[in-house]
C-alpha cells in the first residue's frame, strides 16, 4: 500500500504527441499514458544557482581588486597598493586562445599572462566533459543575462520568442564573430603571439578592456542599453545570438559524452520541458539533445513530473549509460577549475612577474587608442 501511495500512478491524456527521434509517429493518434510521479523533489536549480552565485561573486571581487590596482598604477602608486589579480585574464578569451596555440606550438607555458591559458583550458575541459556547462553554470555574463530575462518575465508576464525565420540567421552571428577571431589567431605564429603579448599594448590589454567600460562612448552606451532591454524581453539574447565565446563552447560540447536524454516509455508528452528550456529546444520531441545551444542547465529536467523520463547522461550504448546528477556537475566544475588554478599557482605559472615600474609606466597610457600590430606604436 505504501508503495502505491508513494508512486501515485495517475492517468492523463496526451495532448501534445511527440515526434520520436530518428523515426516518425502518427501525430493524429491520441493515446493514454500513465504518469509515475517522481518520489523526490528536484534540487538541481538550487545547486546551479548557488554555483553561479559563487562564480559571480568571485568575478565581482576580482573586478574590484583589478580596478583598485589600476587606480594605484594610474596615480603612480599614490593610492592604496593592492596586487594585480591574475584572474582578470579570464575575461580575455581571445588571449586565452592565443596562449593555447603558443603552448601547443612550443610546448612551453607562457611567462606573460599565463592565467589566461589555464582559465581557457579549464573552461574548455568543463564544456568537453559536461556539455556547454560553462555558459549555464559559470559565466558571469550568462548569469546576468539569465537574471535579466527572469526580471523581464516578472515585469511583462512572459518572455518573447523571435520568429524562427529570423532566429536562425541571428544565431549565426556568434559563429561569424567566432570564425573571425579563430582565423586571426590561426594566422599568428608562436613568435608573433609572444611578440604581441610582450608588446606595450599586450601587457595592459586587460586595463584597456576595463577602460572600455569605464569611459563609454555615447554609441557604446546606447548599444549596451539596447542589449539590456533585449535581454529583458528575449531569453539569453546576448548568449543566443552574439557571444563568440559561447559559440566556441557550444562547438566543443558536440564532443561531450553528456547530453539530455528522454526516456520515451516514461515520458508523458506534457511538453513542460520544452516550455522551460531557455534555449528554446524541442526537448519533448527528441530522444537525445545534441545541440550547441544546450547549456546543460537542467531546467528541463527540473520541471519534468515523470520519474526517470528526462536526465543528463553520459551517452553510449543503452546498457552503459549513466545518469549525471547536478551535484556531480558542480563537483566536476570545482575540481577542474580549482585544480588547474591551484596547479598554476603552486607551479608559479599564475601571476605575470614584471617590475612594478613597467605597469606604472604603461597603465596611465592604456586609454590611448593605438595598436602595435597596425604600426602605431609610441616611441
Amino acid at each position: 500500500m505504501a508503495s502505491a501511495v508513494e508512486h501515485r500512478i495517475e492517468t492523463i491524456e496526451d495532448v501534445a504527441p511527440s515526434t520520436q527521434f530518428m523515426r516518425p509517429v502518427r501525430t493524429n493518434q491520441r493515446r493514454r499514458k500513465k504518469l509515475l510521479r517522481r518520489e523526490t523533489k528536484d534540487s538541481s536549480q538550487k545547486l546551479r544557482l548557488a554555483t553561479q552565485a559563487v562564480f559571480l561573486t568571485l568575478n565581482v571581487w576580482i573586478g574590484i581588486q583589478f580596478y583598485l590596482w589600476t587606480r594605484w598604477a594610474e596615480t603612480g602608486g599614490r593610492t592604496t597598493a593592492v596586487s594585480r589579480p591574475a584572474g582578470v585574464e579570464g575575461w580575455l578569451p581571445i588571449e586565452g586562445m592565443m596562449q593555447f596555440k603558443y603552448v601547443v606550438a612550443t610546448g612551453q607555458l607562457p611567462r606573460l599572462h599565463p592565467a589566461a591559458f589555464f582559465l581557457f583550458v579549464a573552461f574548455t575541459l568543463i564544456s568537453l566533459l559536461f556539455g556547454k556547462a560553462f555558459c549555464g553554470w559559470i559565466c558571469p555574463v550568462g548569469t546576468v543575462s539569465e537574471g535579466l530575462w527572469k526580471i523581464g518575465r516578472h515585469l511583462f508576464g512572459r518572455n518573447f520568442r523571435i520568429a524562427r525565420w529570423i532566429d536562425l540567421p541571428l544565431r549565426s552571428l556568434k559563429y561569424l564573430l567566432l570564425s573571425f577571431f579563430v582565423y586571426a589567431v590561426a594566422m599568428m605564429s608562436a613568435a608573433a603571439i609572444a611578440d604581441f603579448v610582450a608588446s606595450p599594448y599586450g601587457l595592459v590589454v586587460d586595463v584597456r578592456m576595463l577602460n572600455f567600460f569605464r569611459f563609454l562612448s555615447t554609441t557604446t552606451a546606447y548599444v549596451i542599453a539596447t542589449l539590456v532591454v533585449a535581454s529583458l524581453l528575449v531569453q539569453n539574447f546576448w548568449c543566443r545570438y552574439l557571444c563568440p565565446y559561447g559559440a566556441f563552447m557550444g562547438l566543443i560540447s558536440f564532443f561531450s559524452p553528456a547530453r539530455i536524454i528522454r526516456n520515451e516509455n516514461a515520458c508523458i508528452d506534457c511538453a513542460q520541458c520544452a516550455k522551460a528550456c531557455p534555449s528554446v529546444l524541442r526537448v519533448d520531441r527528441l530522444v537525445q539533445i545534441r545541440s550547441a545551444e544546450c547549456m546543460s542547465c537542467l531546467e528541463c529536467v527540473a520541471v519534468c513530473p515523470a520519474k526517470n523520463a528526462l536526465s543528463l547522461q553520459f551517452a553510449g550504448p543503452t546498457e552503459m549509460r549513466r545518469i549525471v546528477p547536478a551535484w556531480q556537475i558542480a563537483a566536476g566544475i570545482a575540481i577542474i577549475f580549482f585544480g588547474l588554478v591551484g596547479y598554476a599557482k603552486f607551479s608559479d605559472h599564475w601571476q605575470t612577474h614584471l617590475p612594478q615600474g613597467v605597469f606604472l609606466k604603461l597603465v596611465p597610457t592604456a586609454n590611448e587608442q593605438h595598436h602595435p600590430m597596425i604600426g602605431q606604436n609610441r616611441e
